[in-house]
């Protein structure tokens, strides 16, 4: 109980200095949390990392998700999905030939690493987006490539580490990154579906409320059960839940469940930022110095292939063939670029590795620096590439 309110109060003093500041309130948290674990005693981690992934990944994905406006999701999917799905494999591959070939870890370690930061945090950027204004699609393409991404990274991870332990070959590992991302899709509309239809029948806004907080926690914990990726399906299910139930809504039920959910969306976030600064331990940094430079290297090298070929190359041959409503604009792509931050997720998945895993010191400690880099250097400086891009004025 102690630790909790000292949570909250740190977040409300954060967000009171960030407030004049254009520092973003998210790197803020980070930073405090790593100077109490820099110049306070130590502070054990209080729940293990996949207790903190069950309970913070949901809540956040299905606030996002179901706020979400469908309509433009549906205009930027295509993208959206190559960002997410083959964006994230790319990302992976590339640091982790980049890592094996520079530092002491093998490829196979190093795409370990790769993995885990190959899923982006847009927290920091969102909250940029709120002083510096966007267009909304792409707001939401930031947003929704994150949510995607969360879910294919944690599952690259799983294989990443079953390789790693000496399970699995590479074709068999693809299929079954394939199985668990279409099995989560189908899972989370079949879970969305039926949550809508009890709503039908419920007309107290309480209850409504409540029904959407079992299909947020209810489908992670059901997928994870079933080996499948709890974010995925936990996205799909809101998505498709948000869709079909809209409407039998009560115009009270909709904004009591946007107001909890962003809510609690502030709680999670707080609370998961000031311990991501918390867990990350100085002289595992120092340890990894050497490494952590490369990865950065390989991080910024890989997110510029996926935005600028991946994603900006068949954009571009839309513009030209008179498509510009389906191309992504130029501008975007450096907003794109700069916005690919690593955070909590990252951080939480490096926790998890299992202590016999050879150089799991060193491999925690690549991704850590990789993460305080994208945050404190590119969470600092998104609204300085959002102005200069020109992205506000697409």
């Amino acid at each position: 109980m102690w630790l909790l309110v000292a949570l909250l109060a740190a977040a409300i003093a954060v967000a009171i200095v960030t407030r004049r500041s254009a520092v973003p309130y998210t790197v803020g948290l980070v930073l405090f949390g790593l100077l109490v674990s820099l110049i306070g005693p130590a502070v054990a981690f209080p729940v293990s990392p996949k207790l903190l992934l069950a309970i913070v990944l949901p809540g956040l994905v299905f606030e996002a998700a179901f706020r979400t406006d469908l309509a433009i999701v549906r205009r930027s999917a295509g993208w959206i999905f190559l960002l997410a799905i083959p964006g994230v494999v790319v990302v992976a591959t590339i640091v982790a030939a980049l890592l094996s070939a520079t530092t002491t870890l093998t490829f196979t370690e190093s795409f370990l690493v790769g993995a885990m930061v190959a899923a982006t945090d847009p927290a920091a950027i969102i909250a940029t987006f709120r002083h510096v204004r966007v267009p909304i699609r792409l707001e939401t393409i930031v947003e929704m490539e994150s949510l995607v991404n969360d879910g294919t990274g944690i599952v690259l991870f799983a294989v990443a580490l079953e390789m790693l332990e000496g399970g699995g070959s590479i074709g068999g590992s693809a299929v079954a990154f394939g199985v668990s991302l279409v099995g989560s899709a189908i899972l989370g509309v079949g879970l969305g579906a039926a949550a809508a239809r009890i709503v039908r029948g419920v007309d107290e806004h309480l209850t409504q409320l409540t029904i959407t907080v079992v299909l947020a926690y209810g489908t992670y914990l059901v997928a994870e059960a079933a080996g499948l990726s709890g974010v995925i399906t936990t996205l799909v299910a809101a998505g498709a839940f948000g869709t079909i139930a809209r409407d039998d809504l009560t115009s009270r039920t909709r904004e009591t469940i946007d107001v909890v959910w962003e809510f609690a969306a502030f709680l999670l976030t707080a609370a998961v930022f000031l311990l991501v600064g918390l867990a990350i331990r100085p002289s595992t940094l120092v340890l990894a110095a050497g490494p952590i430079v490369w990865g950065v290297i390989g991080i910024l090298i890989a997110r510029a292939v996926v935005v600028y070929g991946l994603l900006g190359i068949p954009s571009a041959m839309f513009a030209r063939r008179g498509r510009p409503d389906l191309a992504v604009h130029r501008p975007w792509l450096h907003v794109l670029f700069w916005a690919g931050l690593r955070g909590a997720v990252s951080v939480a998945l490096a926790l998890s590795i299992p202590a016999d895993v050879p150089n799991r010191e060193l491999i925690q400690g690549v991704t850590f620096g990789i993460v305080l880099f994208t945050l404190i250097v590119q969470g600092s400086t998104a609204g300085w590439v959002v102005r200069r891009s020109g992205a506000s004025a697409v």
